[in-house]
């Protein structure tokens, strides 16, 4: 069998900040949480996805802040640029990338930056997330 990618784990300076901001703007749901050698561990997940792909918080630890030219990053996909212009509106305190158009694959998208300065997009119009199956074959070809 070939691997299968089930999670992300990331340390947190402050979990409970770190759950607020991927409720609030991820739509993400906690779907474990437990004590793990003193340390608190929450696995989060999209609605359905729970047994698909998790992003796992690991309280404590300390990472080194992203550099300006680091583009490293989660992504989101939104279901319309309309959703974008939201995101960014609303999480205007987070914005890190406001939002702009490029061209396919990359789509309409913004970031916001989450509790622990980890990068955030959000984007509609690449070849994953919500209709993707409509779009133009070019970068994975046909599916089937």
């Amino acid at each position: 069998m070939k691997p299968l990618m089930t999670h992300i784990a990331l340390h947190v300076s402050n979990l409970d900040a770190s759950l607020a901001f991927y409720r609030e703007f991820c739509g993400l749901k906690v779907v474990h949480e437990r004590v793990d050698e003193g340390a608190r561990v929450v696995w989060l997940a999209e609605d359905g996805k729970e047994r698909a792909f998790v992003l796992v918080f690991i309280e404590g630890g300390r990472r080194a802040p992203q550099a300006p030219d680091d583009m490293s990053h989660l992504g989101f996909a939104l279901e319309s640029r309309d959703a974008v212009d939201e995101i960014a509106s609303r999480g205007r305190a987070h914005l890190v990338w406001p939002p702009r158009d490029l061209p396919y694959p990359v789509g309409y998208f913004c970031a916001l930056r989450d509790p622990d300065g980890n990068i955030i997009e959000f984007s509609h119009g690449q070849p994953l997330g919500p209709g993707a199956e409509a779009r133009d074959t070019a970068v994975f070809g046909a599916r089937g």
